[in-house]
């Protein structure tokens, strides 16, 4: 009976002041990395939201198709259109052609005057544009008469590949309309090795 006593005294043994505080201190420390997970999870499912808003409200990803725009864009890039109708000369910009997005330089806008020399030299109203982008100077294939006026909601594009660009100098393409326009070229993504901002 004495035996059966002590071990049940054993049994109810209380536990020191310093044992139950180290376990207070370790479900403490279960709870705060269980909240702060919450937390981070709540951030994350927030990110993500707003990046799929961003990327189908704000902007467009493109795989750049072609070699029109070397050495600026290469063919297989990728790229960040921002959705914009405000385009200004020398803006990339991407807009609807027979059912994809091309992507040429704007040049000039409507009321503009553009002649193009034999050199390949482009003027905007009488004054030769500096276009520190293009690898060559080339009038490329041109049908138009100069100097040629850009009509009124109108942007005058080229590529800067300009011996092989098919751009406003046809006239099967012509100037671009407003509503035509996605948007302009904000950042590279792909390659890395020349990821970054575009202006």
């Amino acid at each position: 009976m004495a035996r059966k006593n002590q071990e049940a005294a054993e049994a109810l043994k209380v536990p020191s002041i310093d044992l139950l505080r180290e376990e207070l201190a370790r479900e403490e420390g279960r709870h705060q990395i269980r909240k702060t997970l919450i937390n981070i999870t709540g951030v994350l499912i927030v990110a993500a939201a707003v990046a799929a808003l961003m990327a189908t409200r704000l902007f467009v990803l493109i795989r750049v198709n072609g070699n029109s725009m070397m050495p600026t864009l290469e063919n297989g890039e990728i790229i960040f259109l921002h959705q914009t109708k405000e385009v200004e000369s020398g803006d990339i910009v991407g807009f609807y052609y027979g059912g994809r997005i091309l992507l040429k330089r704007a040049i000039g806008c409507a009321g503009d005057y553009i002649e193009i020399d034999e050199e390949g030299n482009v003027y905007v109203n009488g004054k030769k544009i500096d276009e520190p982008y293009l690898a060559e100077q080339n009038r490329g294939k041109c049908e138009l008469d100069f100097p040629y006026k850009v009509p009124e909601g109108m942007t005058f594009v080229l590529g800067d590949n300009r011996a092989i660009s098919i751009d406003s100098r046809i006239k099967a393409i012509g100037c671009v309309e407003e509503s035509q326009i996605v948007g302009k070229v904000a950042f590279r993504a792909w390659p890395m090795a020349r990821m970054g901002i575009m202006r």
